[in-house]
């Protein structure tokens, strides 16, 4: 296959509390604002779902938690219409309304022929990568956490696939046992998929960037980061791509001045049978409830800051106005 294939990467897709109230006002391609076609141009749209989608009231009380997010089961036509064929279930807020909570998200997004992994029904199937077809090319996707370790799934109990980040053998292990069976069902691009760390943090500690490099040299393609709530910089490893964070992308939250949650991206990556052949960036700024593309002096800005954090993994992004940035890639040997 020469033809390339576009996949839309995005971060944090939180479609509870005011977005869930939004939901039955407005069209589910509201939600997407202008940002909607350059979406619908992909290939295919990679996202975290940051909530629980299910009708259970019960919230998860066994351990302290803030905040607990979920969506009515017509959050799948939002997803829908945003292009969105895959979405990351290891994360922080999956199971906020318990067990019940998770065990109905997979059903509605089973039912909507929508991907996943990162969480299941016991240990065997949260660990499970999943495997899509995207336009004639397949797509496989490790998801991990390293979030909320009281939602980890076992043998017995419904959860996360929640691993430490570590570069020791027994994690790699783990990673490369998930990068082998994605290539035996024939996936061209292996994507982790990880919901790490802490909040509004603007670069990855050396441990994320030392395990980020450890799981490209075990075989995986793109890491796709998020969790920090803002985006942090792109570097590219040997054969591998490394998103550190994707930021958010659709939510209510509030909006902090100094690091800009509500800015961030749709990391537009072009492969074929080669490889990664390009990375377009666009900038995105989120309101309440919706994104939309960024311009004037934001657009600016956004570029501007994704430049500077990227210059510390020598990676060169240049200004392809209006679209946004494009990711200059290292001969690889």
């Amino acid at each position: 296959m020469k033809q390339l294939v576009t996949l839309a990467f995005v971060g944090d897709v939180m479609l509870g509390r005011g977005v869930n109230e939004e939901i039955p006002r407005r069209e589910p391609k509201y939600f997407w604002g202008s940002v909607l076609p350059v979406l619908q141009s992909a290939d295919a749209v990679i996202a975290n779902l940051e909530c629980a989608i299910t009708e259970h009231s019960q919230q998860w009380n066994r351990t302290p938690k803030v905040f607990h997010f979920r969506a009515s089961p017509a959050a799948v036509d939002v997803l829908h219409a945003g292009n969105i064929q895959f979405v990351s279930l290891a994360n922080n807020h999956i199971l906020d309304f318990e067990e019940q909570g998770l065990l109905d998200t997979l059903r509605y997004l089973d039912a909507a022929n929508i991907h996943h992994a990162g969480a299941g029904r016991d240990i065997t199937q949260a660990t499970t990568p999943a495997i899509m077809n995207v336009a004639g090319f397949k797509v496989g996707i490790i998801a991990i956490t390293d979030n909320e370790p009281e939602f980890a799934a076992s043998r017995d109990r419904p959860g996360t696939y929640y691993l430490q980040i570590r570069t020791d053998p027994t994690t790699l292990e783990a990673i490369a046992s998930g990068v082998t069976q994605l290539r035996h069902a024939g996936a061209k691009l292996v994507v982790l998929s990880a919901h790490w760390g802490p909040n509004m943090v603007t670069s990855p500690p050396p441990q994320f960037r030392r395990f980020a490099h450890a799981v490209i040299d075990v075989g995986v393609d793109v890491f796709h980061g998020h969790s920090a709530h803002v985006f942090q910089g792109v570097e590219q490893y040997k054969h591998g791509l490394i998103l550190y964070d994707t930021g958010d992308f659709l939510d209510d939250y509030a909006v902090d001045p100094l690091v800009r949650n509500d800015w961030s991206f749709v990391f537009l990556l072009q492969v074929d049978d080669q490889g990664l052949r390009r990375l377009l960036l666009t900038p995105v700024r989120l309101r309440y409830a919706q994104v939309d593309l960024a311009t004037g002096e934001e657009f600016h800005a956004i570029c501007k800051h994704m430049q500077f954090l990227c210059a510390a993994f020598d990676t060169t992004c240049v200004l392809r106005s209006p679209q946004g940035l494009e990711v200059k890639f290292r001969d690889k040997s």
